[in-house]
């Protein structure tokens, strides 16, 4: 049996992936088309024009399915888990999934809302992404440090930890500098005033991205412990 066929480890994994390409792809497309810079764009701007604002619309929304799906089984897995052990409150992990279910919404909301045409519901997207985002996997950090040593590992609870640590830290930039960010353009000059809020909340952004990948990747050799089966009944 290949890896990806144990339990439902394809859930992170795919989700992992397919995110890292949705960033990847449609900066690639922005790139090669010239509709932003070299350095660093932010995020919502590789996805600002067409054809890549389609590319990129469809890929998130896409990603945000596969968010729910995994974290949807992420809480369905730790529910199992407090049933018999009773490590985690319960109130817990639904504060988790409701974070989690949050921050796809914020996907939603960032991929069918492009910043250029509706700039203000973007932004009300993207902060609802970034807040929920960075909230989730700080429960979910604490989640497995409480469940230890059923489900995870010492290594990669210290490791969720570390990610989360490290999302957090790059939230406030992200969010403090764009608040001096004044132009909106996608293509910047250096000289510009406000260009060092604009490269920092940028690089940020893009470092807190790829946290939330890089933490749904922790996640894969726990998914190998389950699956999820739904029951039928049928009511005369």
């Amino acid at each position: 049996m290949y890896w990806f066929m144990q339990g439902l480890c394809f859930l992170p994994a795919f989700l992992a992936v397919w995110s890292s390409c949705t960033f990847i792809v449609t900066y690639l497309i922005a790139l090669f088309r010239r509709d932003v810079d070299l350095i660093f764009p932010y995020i919502s701007d590789t996805g600002a024009n067409p054809p890549e604002s389609c590319i990129f619309g469809l890929m998130t929304f896409i990603s945000a399915c596969a968010g729910i799906a995994t974290i949807y089984a992420r809480y369905k897995f730790v529910e199992k888990l407090s049933e018999e052990t009773r490590v985690v409150s319960p109130c817990l992990n639904k504060s988790a999934l409701v974070s989690g279910m949050l921050a796809c919404l914020g996907m939603c909301i960032v991929a069918t809302f492009q910043e250029t045409t509706v700039t203000i519901a973007h932004d009300v997207g993207a902060l609802l992404f970034f807040v929920t985002g960075v909230l989730y996997i700080i429960l979910q950090a604490i989640i497995s440090h409480n469940a230890y040593p059923f489900g995870s590992s010492m290594s990669v609870c210290r490791a969720r930890f570390a990610i989360a640590i490290i999302a957090t830290l790059g939230f406030f930039p992200t969010v403090i500098c764009a608040f001096f960010v004044k132009q909106t353009e996608l293509h910047r000059d250096t000289q510009d005033k406000d260009y060092p809020f604009q490269l920092a909340s940028a690089v940020c952004e893009w470092i807190v991205s790829f946290s939330f990948i890089c933490f749904f990747l922790t996640y894969i050799e726990d998914f190998k412990l389950f699956t999820l089966r739904v029951k039928t009944e049928y009511e005369e």
